[in-house]
């Protein structure tokens, strides 16, 4: 039920000089309550059928302007709470209501957004945002401005440059607003702005995307894979080590439950036990566990070195000791280069599609879905650019029923 506000001349209570206390009167399922605006009037300059302050009145205009900005306060609490789906009570509203947003430029708050996903080591996500800053400075060259001021027509007039100064794509568009609407969220849940000035549930991030081109090959396509002899690509005798570590690593994303790039390179001994992996998403953080296939321990096997502590790397990429800023650079040259030798081996088969590791998520998610796994388990949709839908869709049901699904991946 709605909560009706109203300002009254609270005369059940006269002050020494004969006044009475400026009040708003909420009521709420037949329950009233009174808040002092700290402000008294005698009583003939209080219009009692209108419930405002006569045209008399000394300090009328200050007195309406402070009656609207205690009501603005209190209404905009209250849609907060219908927005969120939440009851409350008068004490509650009130209560709410009085706490202050603590204003923060947006400019500020993303470089405290920035630094805090540095310190957590993801600098994959740091990236995003910091480029995210460069892309919001062009646009409005400073940014000294609030987040209440991004509402949706804002938003329209950034979308326009976007499009027709840089000129970029619907899914590269997209990426910045998903971007920019995470980082008004976390403003919310920090009381930096309140959720009643949110500007994207009328203005929809989702129009920005494109139907994208096959990304998935067939599990017909996988059999040809494993038995792939990469030597065959080779000018000597013996294949090269990142031609046949590119072909491990897909399959062992294929065959991992989907497991991206940056993930399987960060994973340690530690994080398999009874050839059950279990670890954090580099992303999210999220927790992810799943069975290994027959395949998945053979290629662990074959890196697995005769002397090794639980602390060290399965695959040959990464070191101790060196940042995660590092680590983030290694990443990306290796995934490069990875992904230049998967398109020879591709070109080679004679696959549809350029191979690429970005493939054998796709591929895990289409085969799956194709041999009737439940959609629920599987999404079916893969617009983002790691497949994260489908990875929060797994990150929500039992093992079993992963390990039960992944028995379809041959």
């Amino acid at each position: 039920m709605n909560t009706n506000i109203e300002s009254v001349l609270y005369t059940s209570k006269t002050l020494s000089n004969g006044e009475h206390p400026l009040m708003l009167r909420l009521t709420k399922n037949r329950k009233r309550k009174y808040i002092s605006l700290h402000f008294s009037l005698p009583p003939n300059y209080w219009d009692f059928n209108k419930n405002k302050p006569k045209r008399n009145c000394p300090n009328g205009e200050q007195i309406n302007r402070l009656i609207e900005q205690k009501t603005k306060e209190l209404r905009e609490q209250a849609i907060d709470f219908a927005t969120s789906d939440k009851d409350y009570t008068l004490h509650t509203l009130v209560n709410k209501a009085s706490k202050t947003v603590t204003r923060q430029t947006v400019g500020n708050y993303l470089n405290i957004y920035i630094d805090r996903l540095t310190a957590e080591n993801r600098v994959g996500n740091a990236q995003t945002f910091i480029h995210l800053k460069k892309s919001l400075m062009n646009f409005c060259n400073s940014l000294d401005f609030y987040f209440i001021d991004i509402d949706t027509n804002w938003l329209k007039r950034y979308a326009h440059w976007l499009q027709t100064v840089r000129n970029l794509s619907a899914n590269s568009i997209g990426i910045r607003f998903r971007s920019l609407r995470v980082l008004y969220n976390c403003a919310i849940s920090e009381g930096i702005v309140r959720k009643s000035n949110y500007p994207f549930d009328e203005f929809k991030v989702s129009k920005f995307k494109e139907q994208t081109a096959k990304r998935s090959i067939t599990k017909q396509d996988v059999k040809r894979l494993i038995d792939f002899d990469v030597s065959e690509l080779c000018e000597h005798k013996y294949p090269t080590p990142f031609l046949s570590l590119a072909k491990d690593l897909f399959l062992f994303s294929y065959f991992g439950c989907g497991i991206n790039l940056t993930d399987i390179l960060h994973l340690k001994h530690k994080d398999i036990a009874d050839n059950r992996v279990t670890f954090y998403r580099q992303k999210t953080g999220k927790l992810i566990s799943f069975q290994l296939q027959p395949m998945g321990i053979e290629i662990i096997e074959k890196y697995r070195r005769q002397s090794f502590n639980h602390e060290d790397y399965i695959f040959p990429v990464l070191k101790q000791n060196i940042t995660a800023n590092q680590q983030y650079e290694r990443v990306r040259r290796v995934n490069k280069l990875i992904n230049k030798y998967l398109k020879n081996i591709g070109k080679k088969l004679e696959f549809p599609i350029p191979l690429t590791t970005y493939v054998a998520r796709h591929t895990f998610a289409t085969v799956l879905k194709r041999s009737g796994v439940s959609i629920a388990i599987i999404s079916e949709s893969l617009g983002h650019s790691d497949l994260a839908t489908t990875q929060i869709y797994l990150d929500s049901f039992e093992n079993s029923q992963i390990d039960e699904a992944m028995q379809h991946l041959l």
